[in-house]
């Protein structure tokens, strides 16, 4: 019955995309402007929309066609994966990217998905802090070098570059480097901010200098403009949502930020400062000037040929983990990045024509609230670290079985538990045995609500339950982990012996894969869609308007109110 609907709705689509009473394509766009806002939850532009202007949010709500029930299918609902799934149109199980980091078996190393020794930064020195951020353990990556190439499969840039024969210019900018890499894709241009220079930079696999634009760039030291200011709220306080609630126990103070406005950035000459920059709106406006600074230097839309520029905000995410993303903070964050998304789109109509350009708006994961904050309203919600494996009883069927305890796991990097498998070797255990004993075990915990092993994920003969789906869609044999563990709704990973963050994404539940997905600029008119949708749909979707071959193991589907309306 499934497949037989599946089919009806596949010949629906066709039908409707490509019936011969339709009409011949409008010209295609000058540029795709492609924004992720990083960790934006779909519920938040709505909730915040009160205190918004009309060239932002409220642009897109009136002018595109807004998709308000778009999930994500998969378990591991972080940056890179989320970034990877939406160039490639694929979920993690195929393009590769199955967490933000992974243990490597051959190597034996922790890799950063991103990570590439072959290909240093071109500014010596200036990305060494950025290893310290790579997830909650804090493990370094080995190397300082970044490309695209631990993507297994092509993204929706590249194939846009194959169709042109390169004469499309391709590029993405953020301040995360997993946010402008992935985007990219394998065939484009990428760069991101360096919080150790204060710069935006990239690597030696997409130039062998800089172009004189980013060194004249870089030499204006945006960043120390915010030297010696703060970060205010934007309206008068009584106005928000959040009026009385600045100061909450589970909000972070990062390097004396603070947990009340106003923050401090401090000296420019800190540490610490162009961190800071990042946890407030500040990095959002230093992105969206780099970002105007290619449209001009690049001259992107401005021939017959169509152009890509992806533009990941990534401040959300860093006040959302600070913050919660119901806080003063978040508010006021979302309502300046309301702004600055409006003084893009005003910049693109400039110079360019939104007439001229397809828009097109998602995030790469979602987010859940705060521990504390869920509390207030009856929620159970807590944290979960390591130190829950070493509480009795540890690990009793793996005892009882294999007359072994904790040291049969060797590492855990979310969602996936790593085995010792030289211990495994050694006592000539069966591996598949094991896995399904540790499994077993870690049900047990309170906080786990799926522990599922690589041996049944691989021979994919689990019932069909939305935690099963969601675990085989972000399994890939050659890298995923021995286990993958899920935890309950609002139960989080946040280190080894406490909270760090105030709040932590990275599960499959619809507070972290729910987000908002928009097309806008063009043909499109005003619409709100209330069908089930995905953001993997969102590449196949470009590559039809294009004409392109749909990015190589694109499993999205294009949607059809988005290709009406390019057909006007």
């Amino acid at each position: 019955m499934i497949v037989i609907k599946q089919l009806a709705l596949g010949l629906v689509g066709v039908l409707a995309v490509c019936g011969t009473a339709s009409p011949a394509l409008a010209a295609p766009p000058k540029l795709i402007l492609q924004v992720t806002v990083d960790q934006l939850r779909g519920d938040l532009p709505d909730k915040y929309m009160k205190n918004m202007g009309e060239g932002g949010f409220r642009y897109l709500k009136k002018e595109g066609i807004w998709y308000a029930n778009a999930d994500f299918s998969y378990a591991a609902t972080e940056t890179a994966v989320g970034h990877t799934t939406l160039a490639t149109g694929a979920n993690p199980s195929e393009h590769g990217i199955i967490s933000n980091v992974w243990f490597d078996r051959e190597s034996g190393k922790l890799v950063y998905a991103i990570e590439d020794a072959q290909y240093h930064v071109l500014t010596p020195g200036a990305d060494v802090d950025q290893k310290r951020e790579i997830d909650s353990t804090q493990k370094l990556a080995s190397t300082d070098g970044r490309s695209p190439r631990n993507i297994m499969v092509s993204t929706f840039s590249d194939e846009l570059s194959i169709q042109t024969s390169g004469k499309a210019k391709i590029f993405a900018v953020s301040i995360k480097d997993r946010g402008a890499v992935t985007l990219a894709g394998h065939a484009g241009k990428a760069f991101w901010f360096s919080k150790s220079s204060g710069q935006f930079i990239t690597t030696s696999y997409y130039y062998d200098q800089y172009p004189a634009w980013v060194d004249a760039w870089n030499q204006k030291k945006a960043a120390r403009a915010f030297d010696g200011k703060s970060w205010n709220l934007l309206l008068d306080q009584s106005t928000y949502l959040f009026a009385g609630d600045d100061d909450n126990e589970w909000e972070m103070d990062v390097a004396g930020f603070g947990r009340v406005f106003p923050h401090h950035y401090g000296s420019a000459d800190s540490a610490y400062f162009n961190t800071l920059l990042t946890f407030s709106p500040a990095g959002d406006e230093l992105t969206l000037d780099f970002a105007k600074t290619i449209i001009d230097a690049e001259e992107l839309g401005q021939d017959e040929v169509t152009d890509f520029l992806a533009i990941s905000f990534s401040s959300t995410d860093y006040v959302g983990h600070g913050f919660g993303p119901s806080s003063l903070e978040a508010e006021d964050n979302l309502l300046r990045l309301d702004r600055t998304l409006a003084n893009l789109f005003a910049y693109v109509d400039e110079n360019i024509g939104l007439e001229n350009t397809l828009i097109v708006l998602s995030a790469d994961h979602g987010s859940p609230e705060a521990p504390g904050f869920l509390k207030r309203f009856g929620i159970d919600s807590g944290f979960f670290s390591l130190d829950q494996w070493n509480e009795k009883p540890s690990l009793p069927t793996v005892k009882k079985k294999f007359r072994v305890g904790r040291e049969i796991i060797q590492s855990f990097y979310p969602p996936y538990v790593y085995l010792n498998h030289k211990l495994i070797q050694k006592k000539r255990f069966n591996l598949a045995e094991v896995e399904l004993a540790v499994a077993a075990d870690l049900m047990n915990i309170k906080s786990v609500a799926l522990a599922v092993s690589s041996s049944a994920l691989r021979q994919n003969k689990l019932s069909d339950t939305f935690l099963n789906r969601a675990a085989i869609h972000s399994y890939n044999e050659k890298r995923s982990g021995d286990l993958l563990i899920l935890f309950k709704p609002y139960y989080f990973v946040n280190g080894s012996g406490g909270k760090v963050m105030a709040a932590s994404h990275g599960g499959p539940w619809r507070y972290d894969t729910f987000v908002p997905l928009v097309f806008a600029g063009g043909t499109m008119t005003g619409q709100r869609i209330y069908r089930s949708v995905e953001p993997k749909d969102i590449a196949p979707t470009l590559a039809s308007i294009l004409g392109t071959k749909p990015p190589s193991a694109a499993t999205g589907e294009p949607l059809l109110e988005v290709m009406q309306a390019s057909r006007q």
